[in-house]
């Protein structure tokens, strides 16, 4: 009698512990998700990377936007970025996005803005499905970098960024578009934003992370090339210093010898770095 009431203690214990492993995901599968569409119009996309064994109480969410000053680029662009990412981050979950581009006639901002809002949208209506944590990263690469930083001070729903990070994003447009780097500059945001900062004052301002940063800002990550002949170096410093005046944790990476971009040895730099802030800021 004994034995079988021990052995009935123990097949009970199993039974539980293989219903705590469902619920916590840990025999989920990886599964990646292709052209996810977030809207009706074909560049509203994205893929999406789960890991095995995912739980929505352990596995963090990276959402990847691509540069390509509001006009070009797409996610494929970041498909290095994710293959890295996913090994040095095992546990995370990532969404790399697509969004409308702005052309001659047509997505004109705040369209790239709205794109990555709606994007966040569905991915917080697909948590409980996905099994994955409501703890969200933002990474993006110049207007990318500029998109996450707009989305992580400006929103905190559906979800409230636990941290960005920035690759040289444009983070003032009224002091891009007055103190250019490159002559290209002036004329692409005069088209995608429909005017001069005279001429259209709020939407400079609206469309410009630096200006809704507070002390409730998530954590952030500015990474910056010293050589950048697109995206100025004062952009990066004046959020680090507003960063810094409203005591939000934040770190600053400096390349001197690099420009708008790098790999090799900085690359590798740069991603032990992130690794190093995530693992500090997002618990």
């Amino acid at each position: 009698m004994k034995r079988l009431l021990l052995l009935s203690f123990v097949l009970l214990g199993l039974i539980a512990c293989k219903k705590e492993d469902v619920a916590s995901g840990s025999t989920l599968q990886a599964s990646t998700i292709k052209n996810l569409a977030y809207g009706t119009d074909p560049q509203q996309k994205m893929d999406v990377y789960l890991p095995a064994g995912r739980s929505s109480s352990s596995t963090n969410v990276m959402i990847l936007i691509h540069g390509g000053a509001w006009v070009e680029g797409d996610k494929s662009d970041f498909d290095l970025y994710v293959d890295t990412l996913k090994k040095r981050l095992p546990g995370y979950a990532f969404f790399n996005i697509n969004y409308r581009l702005a052309t001659g006639t047509a997505n004109f901002f705040p369209t790239q803005e709205n794109d990555v809002k709606a994007a966040i949208e569905l991915i917080a209506q697909k948590l409980t499905e996905y099994q994955i944590s409501d703890k969200v990263v933002l990474l993006g690469a110049s207007a990318g970098g500029h998109l996450a930083l707009l989305q992580g001070y400006k929103y905190a729903s559906p979800i409230k960024p636990a941290a960005i990070i920035d690759f040289f994003g444009p983070t003032d447009m009224a002091a891009m578009y007055n103190n250019p780097v490159n002559p290209l500059t002036v004329p692409i945001i005069n088209a995608i934003i429909g005017g001069t900062p005279g001429e259209q004052p709020d939407l400079y301002y609206q469309s410009s992370p630096i200006h809704f940063v507070d002390a409730h800002s998530p954590p952030t990550m500015i990474l910056q090339g010293g050589m950048d002949d697109l995206v100025a170096v004062s952009q990066s410093t004046s959020l680090q210093s507003k960063l810094q005046d409203f005591g939000v944790l934040n770190q600053y990476v400096f390349y001197p010898n690099d420009g708008h971009g790098w790999d090799g040895e900085d690359l590798t730099d740069s991603f032990d770095r992130i690794v190093a802030f995530l693992a500090e800021t997002v618990k």
